[in-house]
Protein backbone atom coordinates (compact mmCIF):
# COMPACT_ATOMS: atom_id res chain seq x y z
CA UNK A 1 0.00 0.00 0.00
CA UNK A 2 1.45 3.42 -0.94
CA UNK A 3 2.42 6.02 1.63
CA UNK A 4 -0.80 7.94 2.27
CA UNK A 5 1.08 11.23 2.36
CA UNK A 6 1.97 10.68 -1.31
CA UNK A 7 -1.64 10.30 -2.42
CA UNK A 8 -3.13 13.10 -4.53
CA UNK A 9 -6.03 15.13 -3.13
CA UNK A 10 -9.43 14.29 -4.61
CA UNK A 11 -12.41 16.64 -4.21
CA UNK A 12 -15.88 16.89 -5.75
CA UNK A 13 -16.64 19.33 -8.54
CA UNK A 14 -18.63 22.21 -7.03
CA UNK A 15 -20.28 25.28 -8.56
CA UNK A 16 -18.27 28.50 -8.39
CA UNK A 17 -19.28 31.24 -5.98
CA UNK A 18 -22.36 33.12 -7.18
CA UNK A 19 -24.22 36.23 -6.02
CA UNK A 20 -27.88 35.89 -5.01
CA UNK A 21 -30.55 38.49 -4.34
CA UNK A 22 -33.22 35.91 -3.48
CA UNK A 23 -32.99 34.19 -0.10
CA UNK A 24 -34.75 31.00 -1.19
CA UNK A 25 -32.45 30.60 -4.19
CA UNK A 26 -29.42 31.22 -1.99
CA UNK A 27 -30.50 28.49 0.43
CA UNK A 28 -31.14 26.18 -2.52
CA UNK A 29 -27.53 26.64 -3.62
CA UNK A 30 -26.30 25.97 -0.06
CA UNK A 31 -28.23 22.70 -0.05
CA UNK A 32 -26.77 21.76 -3.44
CA UNK A 33 -23.21 22.47 -2.33
CA UNK A 34 -23.58 20.62 0.96
CA UNK A 35 -25.26 17.55 -0.50
CA UNK A 36 -22.67 17.30 -3.28
CA UNK A 37 -19.81 17.57 -0.77
CA UNK A 38 -21.17 15.10 1.78
CA UNK A 39 -22.36 12.73 -0.93
CA UNK A 40 -18.83 12.61 -2.30
CA UNK A 41 -17.36 11.83 1.12
CA UNK A 42 -19.94 9.15 1.86
CA UNK A 43 -19.31 7.46 -1.49
CA UNK A 44 -15.55 7.44 -0.95
CA UNK A 45 -16.03 6.11 2.58
CA UNK A 46 -18.21 3.27 1.29
CA UNK A 47 -15.49 2.38 -1.20
CA UNK A 48 -13.00 2.21 1.66
CA UNK A 49 -15.25 -0.14 3.62
CA UNK A 50 -15.57 -2.41 0.57
CA UNK A 51 -11.81 -3.00 0.63
CA UNK A 52 -10.93 -0.95 -2.44
CA UNK A 53 -7.36 0.32 -2.33
CA UNK A 54 -7.32 4.10 -1.81
CA UNK A 55 -6.08 6.02 -4.83
CA UNK A 56 -6.27 9.49 -3.28
CA UNK A 57 -6.83 11.47 -0.13
CA UNK A 58 -10.41 12.78 -0.08
CA UNK A 59 -11.58 16.24 0.90
CA UNK A 60 -14.82 18.18 0.59
CA UNK A 61 -15.55 21.59 2.06
CA UNK A 62 -18.48 23.30 3.72
CA UNK A 63 -20.46 25.87 1.74
CA UNK A 64 -20.22 29.48 2.88
CA UNK A 65 -22.26 32.66 2.86
CA UNK A 66 -20.24 35.79 2.10
CA UNK A 67 -21.59 39.33 2.32
CA UNK A 68 -19.83 42.59 1.48
CA UNK A 69 -21.00 46.14 1.93
CA UNK A 70 -19.11 49.41 1.45
CA UNK A 71 -21.77 51.62 2.98
CA UNK A 72 -22.76 52.59 6.50
CA UNK A 73 -26.39 51.61 5.90
CA UNK A 74 -29.02 53.51 7.87
CA UNK A 75 -30.98 50.58 9.27
CA UNK A 76 -33.80 50.75 11.79
CA UNK A 77 -32.08 51.43 15.12
CA UNK A 78 -34.62 49.23 16.91
CA UNK A 79 -33.36 46.10 15.16
CA UNK A 80 -30.99 43.80 17.03
CA UNK A 81 -30.18 41.47 14.13
CA UNK A 82 -30.47 41.17 10.37
CA UNK A 83 -27.85 43.78 9.52
CA UNK A 84 -24.12 44.51 9.82
CA UNK A 85 -22.86 47.50 11.74
CA UNK A 86 -20.22 48.82 9.37
CA UNK A 87 -18.69 48.33 5.91
CA UNK A 88 -16.64 45.20 5.33
CA UNK A 89 -16.82 41.57 4.33
CA UNK A 90 -18.62 39.06 6.52
CA UNK A 91 -18.63 35.29 6.15
CA UNK A 92 -19.88 32.11 7.78
CA UNK A 93 -19.59 28.46 6.91
CA UNK A 94 -22.81 26.44 6.80
CA UNK A 95 -23.74 22.87 7.64
CA UNK A 96 -27.05 21.02 7.32
CA UNK A 97 -28.79 23.73 5.25
CA UNK A 98 -31.72 21.32 4.95
CA UNK A 99 -32.18 21.39 8.74
CA UNK A 100 -31.66 25.15 9.00
CA UNK A 101 -33.50 26.12 5.79
CA UNK A 102 -36.16 28.29 7.47
CA UNK A 103 -33.58 30.01 9.67
CA UNK A 104 -31.25 30.66 6.74
CA UNK A 105 -34.00 32.02 4.49
CA UNK A 106 -35.08 34.36 7.26
CA UNK A 107 -31.59 35.62 8.14
CA UNK A 108 -30.42 36.00 4.54
CA UNK A 109 -33.71 37.70 3.64
CA UNK A 110 -33.22 40.30 6.38
CA UNK A 111 -29.67 40.98 5.22
CA UNK A 112 -30.86 41.52 1.64
CA UNK A 113 -33.75 43.71 2.77
CA UNK A 114 -31.74 45.90 5.13
CA UNK A 115 -28.70 46.45 2.91
CA UNK A 116 -29.87 45.98 -0.67
CA UNK A 117 -26.70 44.02 -1.44
CA UNK A 118 -26.46 40.40 -2.66
CA UNK A 119 -25.04 37.48 -0.70
CA UNK A 120 -22.42 35.30 -2.35
CA UNK A 121 -22.84 31.53 -1.99
CA UNK A 122 -19.94 29.23 -2.77
CA UNK A 123 -17.51 26.64 -1.43
CA UNK A 124 -15.43 27.61 1.60
CA UNK A 125 -11.90 26.46 2.38
CA UNK A 126 -12.99 24.62 5.55
CA UNK A 127 -12.95 20.80 5.23
CA UNK A 128 -15.92 18.70 6.32
CA UNK A 129 -14.78 15.99 8.77
CA UNK A 130 -15.83 12.52 7.62
CA UNK A 131 -17.56 11.87 10.96
CA UNK A 132 -19.92 14.80 10.42
CA UNK A 133 -20.55 13.94 6.77
CA UNK A 134 -21.58 10.41 7.73
CA UNK A 135 -23.48 11.54 10.82
CA UNK A 136 -25.78 13.74 8.75
CA UNK A 137 -26.91 10.56 7.00
CA UNK A 138 -27.34 8.65 10.26
CA UNK A 139 -24.26 6.49 9.69
CA UNK A 140 -21.70 5.91 12.45
CA UNK A 141 -18.00 6.04 11.61
CA UNK A 142 -15.97 3.18 13.15
CA UNK A 143 -13.44 4.19 15.76
CA UNK A 144 -9.83 4.67 14.78
CA UNK A 145 -8.14 1.31 14.27
CA UNK A 146 -11.26 -0.53 13.11
CA UNK A 147 -10.30 -0.02 9.47
CA UNK A 148 -7.15 -1.16 7.70
CA UNK A 149 -6.19 2.42 6.87
CA UNK A 150 -6.32 5.16 9.54
CA UNK A 151 -9.19 7.51 8.78
CA UNK A 152 -7.08 10.62 9.14
CA UNK A 153 -4.81 9.36 6.37
CA UNK A 154 -7.66 9.49 3.88
CA UNK A 155 -10.21 11.94 5.26
CA UNK A 156 -10.38 15.09 7.34
CA UNK A 157 -11.38 14.41 10.94
CA UNK A 158 -12.83 16.75 13.63
CA UNK A 159 -10.36 19.40 14.73
CA UNK A 160 -11.13 20.96 18.11
CA UNK A 161 -8.66 23.78 17.47
CA UNK A 162 -11.19 25.21 15.00
CA UNK A 163 -14.29 24.27 17.02
CA UNK A 164 -14.83 26.83 19.74
CA UNK A 165 -17.10 29.55 21.14
CA UNK A 166 -14.81 32.50 20.46
CA UNK A 167 -17.48 34.39 18.50
CA UNK A 168 -20.27 34.16 21.08
CA UNK A 169 -17.82 34.66 23.95
CA UNK A 170 -16.59 37.89 22.41
CA UNK A 171 -12.98 36.69 22.39
CA UNK A 172 -12.60 36.22 18.62
CA UNK A 173 -9.86 38.34 17.10
CA UNK A 174 -9.78 39.10 13.40
CA UNK A 175 -6.58 38.08 11.62
CA UNK A 176 -5.21 40.65 9.22
CA UNK A 177 -7.14 40.61 5.97
CA UNK A 178 -9.79 38.17 7.24
CA UNK A 179 -13.53 38.59 6.99
CA UNK A 180 -15.70 39.22 10.03
CA UNK A 181 -18.09 36.52 11.29
CA UNK A 182 -21.63 36.64 9.89
CA UNK A 183 -23.16 34.08 12.30
CA UNK A 184 -22.55 33.16 15.96
CA UNK A 185 -21.36 29.61 15.19
CA UNK A 186 -19.17 28.10 12.50
CA UNK A 187 -20.20 24.96 10.63
CA UNK A 188 -17.78 22.76 12.59
CA UNK A 189 -19.14 24.02 15.91
CA UNK A 190 -22.71 23.35 14.77
CA UNK A 191 -21.88 19.86 13.53
CA UNK A 192 -20.17 19.06 16.81
CA UNK A 193 -23.28 20.04 18.78
CA UNK A 194 -25.69 18.24 16.46
CA UNK A 195 -23.75 15.04 17.09
CA UNK A 196 -23.68 15.64 20.85
CA UNK A 197 -27.42 16.36 20.93
CA UNK A 198 -28.26 13.07 19.27
CA UNK A 199 -25.98 11.29 21.76
CA UNK A 200 -27.24 12.91 24.97
CA UNK A 201 -30.95 13.15 24.16
CA UNK A 202 -31.46 10.14 21.85
CA UNK A 203 -33.52 12.26 19.48
CA UNK A 204 -32.49 13.69 16.12
CA UNK A 205 -31.87 17.46 16.00
CA UNK A 206 -34.65 17.97 13.47
CA UNK A 207 -37.23 17.11 16.13
CA UNK A 208 -36.23 19.99 18.42
CA UNK A 209 -38.72 22.83 18.52
CA UNK A 210 -38.07 26.57 18.84
CA UNK A 211 -39.26 26.77 22.46
CA UNK A 212 -37.40 24.64 25.01
CA UNK A 213 -38.34 23.77 28.58
CA UNK A 214 -35.70 22.35 30.92
CA UNK A 215 -36.60 20.38 34.01
CA UNK A 216 -34.73 18.44 36.68
CA UNK A 217 -37.30 15.77 37.55
CA UNK A 218 -38.92 12.86 35.75
CA UNK A 219 -42.35 13.86 37.12
CA UNK A 220 -42.44 16.65 34.55
CA UNK A 221 -41.78 14.23 31.71
CA UNK A 222 -44.78 12.12 32.66
CA UNK A 223 -46.99 15.18 32.86
CA UNK A 224 -45.63 16.51 29.56
CA UNK A 225 -46.66 13.31 27.83
CA UNK A 226 -50.15 13.59 29.32
CA UNK A 227 -50.40 17.24 28.26
CA UNK A 228 -49.14 16.35 24.76
CA UNK A 229 -51.78 13.68 24.37
CA UNK A 230 -54.49 16.19 25.28
CA UNK A 231 -53.06 18.59 22.70
CA UNK A 232 -53.02 15.91 19.99
CA UNK A 233 -56.66 15.16 20.76
CA UNK A 234 -57.54 18.80 20.09
CA UNK A 235 -57.64 19.49 16.33
CA UNK A 236 -57.39 23.23 17.00
CA UNK A 237 -54.21 23.05 19.10
CA UNK A 238 -51.84 23.22 16.15
CA UNK A 239 -49.69 20.41 17.56
CA UNK A 240 -49.09 17.50 15.20
CA UNK A 241 -46.90 14.90 16.94
CA UNK A 242 -45.06 13.86 20.07
CA UNK A 243 -41.53 12.51 19.73
CA UNK A 244 -39.59 10.76 22.50
CA UNK A 245 -36.15 9.16 22.95
CA UNK A 246 -35.18 6.83 20.16
CA UNK A 247 -37.10 9.12 17.76
CA UNK A 248 -40.31 7.30 18.66
CA UNK A 249 -43.19 9.37 17.29
CA UNK A 250 -46.94 9.33 17.81
CA UNK A 251 -49.60 11.45 16.08
CA UNK A 252 -52.73 10.16 17.79
CA UNK A 253 -53.43 10.63 21.51
CA UNK A 254 -54.23 6.98 22.18
CA UNK A 255 -51.08 5.60 20.52
CA UNK A 256 -48.49 4.11 22.85
CA UNK A 257 -45.14 5.92 22.93
CA UNK A 258 -42.38 3.28 22.90
CA UNK A 259 -39.81 3.61 25.68
CA UNK A 260 -36.19 2.59 24.96
CA UNK A 261 -34.71 -0.14 27.12
CA UNK A 262 -32.05 2.34 28.19
CA UNK A 263 -32.83 6.03 28.49
CA UNK A 264 -30.18 8.56 27.46
CA UNK A 265 -28.49 10.93 29.87
CA UNK A 266 -30.90 13.76 29.08
CA UNK A 267 -34.18 12.37 27.68
CA UNK A 268 -35.96 14.84 25.41
CA UNK A 269 -39.56 15.02 24.28
CA UNK A 270 -40.89 17.18 21.47
CA UNK A 271 -44.47 18.39 21.08
CA UNK A 272 -44.23 19.36 17.45
CA UNK A 273 -45.91 21.87 15.19
CA UNK A 274 -45.57 21.90 11.42
CA UNK A 275 -43.74 25.24 11.55
CA UNK A 276 -41.28 24.11 14.23
CA UNK A 277 -42.86 26.46 16.79
CA UNK A 278 -43.78 23.67 19.17
CA UNK A 279 -42.28 22.87 22.57
CA UNK A 280 -39.37 20.65 23.54
CA UNK A 281 -38.92 19.35 27.09
CA UNK A 282 -35.45 18.22 28.19
CA UNK A 283 -34.96 16.39 31.48
CA UNK A 284 -31.42 17.51 32.28
CA UNK A 285 -31.39 15.81 35.66
CA UNK A 286 -29.63 17.41 38.60
CA UNK A 287 -26.55 19.60 38.42
CA UNK A 288 -24.98 22.52 36.56
CA UNK A 289 -22.76 20.33 34.39
CA UNK A 290 -25.75 18.77 32.64
CA UNK A 291 -27.41 22.18 32.40
CA UNK A 292 -24.37 23.60 30.63
CA UNK A 293 -23.98 20.58 28.35
CA UNK A 294 -27.60 20.71 27.20
CA UNK A 295 -27.63 24.46 26.55
CA UNK A 296 -24.17 24.43 24.91
CA UNK A 297 -25.54 22.17 22.20
CA UNK A 298 -29.18 23.26 21.89
CA UNK A 299 -27.92 26.84 21.36
CA UNK A 300 -26.74 26.04 17.82
CA UNK A 301 -30.38 25.34 16.86
CA UNK A 302 -31.08 29.05 17.61
CA UNK A 303 -34.26 28.55 19.69
CA UNK A 304 -36.47 31.56 20.35
CA UNK A 305 -36.60 30.97 24.12
CA UNK A 306 -35.69 28.51 26.83
CA UNK A 307 -37.09 28.28 30.34
CA UNK A 308 -36.20 26.32 33.46
CA UNK A 309 -39.20 24.73 35.17
CA UNK A 310 -38.04 22.53 38.01
CA UNK A 311 -37.84 22.09 41.76
CA UNK A 312 -35.93 24.24 44.20
CA UNK A 313 -35.29 24.73 47.90
CA UNK A 314 -37.29 27.58 49.39
CA UNK A 315 -35.13 29.78 51.60
CA UNK A 316 -37.74 31.97 53.27
CA UNK A 317 -39.85 31.09 56.29
CA UNK A 318 -42.93 32.51 54.53
CA UNK A 319 -42.69 30.00 51.68
CA UNK A 320 -44.62 26.74 51.53
CA UNK A 321 -44.14 23.56 49.55
CA UNK A 322 -45.64 24.10 46.12
CA UNK A 323 -45.06 27.86 45.98
CA UNK A 324 -43.65 29.29 42.76
CA UNK A 325 -40.45 31.30 42.39
CA UNK A 326 -40.02 33.66 39.44
CA UNK A 327 -36.32 34.51 39.16
CA UNK A 328 -35.43 38.12 38.50
CA UNK A 329 -31.75 37.68 39.41
CA UNK A 330 -29.20 34.92 39.87
CA UNK A 331 -26.45 34.14 42.38
CA UNK A 332 -23.96 32.10 40.38
CA UNK A 333 -22.02 29.53 42.38
CA UNK A 334 -22.24 26.78 39.74
CA UNK A 335 -18.62 27.31 38.56
CA UNK A 336 -19.12 25.65 35.16
CA UNK A 337 -19.22 28.87 33.14
CA UNK A 338 -16.62 30.95 34.95
CA UNK A 339 -14.13 30.70 32.07
CA UNK A 340 -16.72 31.58 29.41
CA UNK A 341 -18.74 34.21 31.24
CA UNK A 342 -16.99 35.94 34.16
CA UNK A 343 -18.93 36.28 37.41
CA UNK A 344 -18.83 40.07 37.14
CA UNK A 345 -21.16 39.88 34.12
CA UNK A 346 -24.75 40.53 35.28
CA UNK A 347 -27.47 38.19 34.05
CA UNK A 348 -30.52 40.46 33.75
CA UNK A 349 -34.15 39.45 33.84
CA UNK A 350 -35.81 39.84 30.42
CA UNK A 351 -39.06 41.77 30.57
CA UNK A 352 -40.73 39.84 27.76
CA UNK A 353 -40.05 36.50 29.45
CA UNK A 354 -41.02 37.75 32.91
CA UNK A 355 -44.35 39.12 31.70
CA UNK A 356 -45.15 35.92 29.79
CA UNK A 357 -44.42 33.79 32.85
CA UNK A 358 -46.43 35.96 35.21
CA UNK A 359 -49.36 36.09 32.77
CA UNK A 360 -49.22 32.30 32.46
CA UNK A 361 -49.24 31.89 36.25
CA UNK A 362 -52.29 34.14 36.52
CA UNK A 363 -54.08 32.30 33.71
CA UNK A 364 -53.46 28.79 35.05
CA UNK A 365 -53.95 29.52 38.76
CA UNK A 366 -56.76 32.06 38.25
CA UNK A 367 -55.07 34.37 40.75
CA UNK A 368 -53.93 37.89 40.03
CA UNK A 369 -52.51 40.99 41.61
CA UNK A 370 -52.00 40.82 45.36
CA UNK A 371 -53.65 37.40 45.52
CA UNK A 372 -50.85 35.99 43.39
CA UNK A 373 -48.34 36.79 46.14
CA UNK A 374 -49.80 33.95 48.21
CA UNK A 375 -48.26 31.34 45.91
CA UNK A 376 -45.46 33.12 44.03
CA UNK A 377 -42.45 35.20 44.95
CA UNK A 378 -40.13 37.09 42.65
CA UNK A 379 -36.48 37.36 43.61
CA UNK A 380 -32.95 36.04 43.34
CA UNK A 381 -32.31 32.35 42.70
CA UNK A 382 -29.00 30.89 43.88
CA UNK A 383 -27.45 28.07 41.86
CA UNK A 384 -24.72 25.95 43.45
CA UNK A 385 -22.68 22.89 42.48
CA UNK A 386 -22.95 21.01 45.78
CA UNK A 387 -26.17 19.02 46.17
CA UNK A 388 -25.47 18.34 49.83
CA UNK A 389 -24.79 21.92 50.79
CA UNK A 390 -27.01 21.49 53.85
CA UNK A 391 -24.33 19.29 55.43
CA UNK A 392 -21.64 21.98 55.38
CA UNK A 393 -21.01 24.66 57.99
CA UNK A 394 -24.09 26.84 57.69
CA UNK A 395 -22.33 30.04 58.70
CA UNK A 396 -20.83 30.77 55.31
CA UNK A 397 -23.51 29.59 52.85
CA UNK A 398 -26.48 30.96 54.79
CA UNK A 399 -24.84 34.33 55.28
CA UNK A 400 -24.10 34.65 51.54
CA UNK A 401 -27.62 33.60 50.65
CA UNK A 402 -29.07 36.16 53.03
CA UNK A 403 -26.80 38.94 51.77
CA UNK A 404 -27.79 38.15 48.18
CA UNK A 405 -31.50 38.32 49.13
CA UNK A 406 -31.93 34.89 47.54
CA UNK A 407 -35.35 33.33 47.94
CA UNK A 408 -34.62 29.92 46.38
CA UNK A 409 -31.73 27.60 45.62
CA UNK A 410 -31.18 24.98 42.94
CA UNK A 411 -28.37 23.53 40.81
CA UNK A 412 -29.39 24.48 37.26
CA UNK A 413 -31.26 27.77 36.82
CA UNK A 414 -28.38 30.25 36.85
CA UNK A 415 -26.41 28.04 34.49
CA UNK A 416 -29.28 27.94 32.00
CA UNK A 417 -29.86 31.68 32.29
CA UNK A 418 -26.15 32.50 31.98
CA UNK A 419 -25.80 30.33 28.88
CA UNK A 420 -28.91 31.96 27.45
CA UNK A 421 -27.24 35.33 27.98
CA UNK A 422 -23.99 34.05 26.47
CA UNK A 423 -25.66 32.51 23.42
CA UNK A 424 -28.24 35.31 22.91
CA UNK A 425 -31.15 32.95 23.60
CA UNK A 426 -33.98 34.57 25.62
CA UNK A 427 -34.20 32.81 28.99
CA UNK A 428 -36.25 32.66 32.15
CA UNK A 429 -36.88 30.63 35.31
CA UNK A 430 -40.03 29.57 37.12
CA UNK A 431 -39.33 27.13 39.97
CA UNK A 432 -41.49 25.28 42.44
CA UNK A 433 -40.54 24.90 46.10
CA UNK A 434 -40.16 21.21 46.95
CA UNK A 435 -38.27 21.49 50.25
CA UNK A 436 -37.20 24.06 52.86
CA UNK A 437 -33.95 22.76 54.35
CA UNK A 438 -33.31 25.87 56.45
CA UNK A 439 -36.65 25.34 58.16
CA UNK A 440 -36.64 21.63 58.87
CA UNK A 441 -38.41 20.43 55.73
CA UNK A 442 -35.81 18.31 53.96
CA UNK A 443 -36.51 16.47 50.73
CA UNK A 444 -37.15 12.99 52.12
CA UNK A 445 -39.20 10.04 50.79
CA UNK A 446 -42.94 10.63 51.08
CA UNK A 447 -42.62 14.13 52.50
CA UNK A 448 -43.67 15.89 49.33
CA UNK A 449 -45.89 13.22 47.77
CA UNK A 450 -49.02 15.38 47.84
CA UNK A 451 -47.09 18.24 46.30
CA UNK A 452 -45.83 16.00 43.52
CA UNK A 453 -49.35 14.84 42.70
CA UNK A 454 -51.02 18.24 42.61
CA UNK A 455 -48.40 20.82 41.70
CA UNK A 456 -46.31 19.34 38.90
CA UNK A 457 -49.20 19.39 36.42
CA UNK A 458 -49.98 23.01 37.18
CA UNK A 459 -46.33 24.04 37.04
CA UNK A 460 -45.78 22.40 33.66
CA UNK A 461 -49.00 23.87 32.29
CA UNK A 462 -47.70 27.32 33.24
CA UNK A 463 -44.40 26.69 31.42
CA UNK A 464 -46.18 25.50 28.28
CA UNK A 465 -48.60 28.41 28.36
CA UNK A 466 -45.75 30.90 28.77
CA UNK A 467 -44.09 29.43 25.70
CA UNK A 468 -47.31 29.77 23.72
CA UNK A 469 -47.51 33.42 24.71
CA UNK A 470 -43.91 33.94 23.61
CA UNK A 471 -44.60 32.12 20.35
CA UNK A 472 -47.14 34.80 19.44
CA UNK A 473 -44.59 37.57 20.02
CA UNK A 474 -42.79 39.10 16.99
CA UNK A 475 -39.22 37.84 16.69
CA UNK A 476 -37.75 41.33 16.79
CA UNK A 477 -39.42 41.83 20.15
CA UNK A 478 -38.38 38.61 21.86
CA UNK A 479 -34.86 38.78 20.35
CA UNK A 480 -34.30 42.31 21.57
CA UNK A 481 -31.15 44.41 21.87
CA UNK A 482 -30.70 43.44 25.54
CA UNK A 483 -28.67 40.36 24.65
CA UNK A 484 -26.51 41.98 21.97
CA UNK A 485 -22.99 43.26 22.63
CA UNK A 486 -21.04 46.10 20.97
CA UNK A 487 -20.08 44.05 17.91
CA UNK A 488 -22.64 41.43 16.91
CA UNK A 489 -23.15 39.02 14.05
CA UNK A 490 -25.93 39.83 11.60
CA UNK A 491 -27.47 36.40 12.04
CA UNK A 492 -29.35 35.65 15.27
Amino acid sequence: MPDQSDLPLSSPSLPEAEAFTDAAAAVGRLVELYETATGFLRARFAEGLSGSAPHARFRAVYPEIRFTTVSHALVDSRLSFGHVAEPGTYVTTVTRPDLFANYLRQQIGLLLENHGQPVVIGPSTTPIPIHFAMGSAGVTVPQDGALEVPLRDLFDVPDLTTTNDDIVNGTWTMPEGAARPLAPFTAQRVDYSLARLAHYTATAPEHFQNHVLFTNYQFYVEEFEALARRALADPDSGYTALVGPGNAEIRAPETQLPVPLKLPQMPSYHLKRADGQGITLVNIGVGPSNAKTATDHIAVLRPHAWLMVGHCAGLRNSQRLGDFVLAHGYLREDHVLDNDLPLWVPIPALAEIQVALEDAVEEVTRLEGYGLKRIMRTGTVATIDNRNWELSDQTGPVQRLSQSRAIALDMESATIAANGFRFRVPYGTLLCVSDRPLHGELKLPGMASDFYKTQVARHLAIGVRAMELLRDMPLERIHSRKLRSFEETAFL
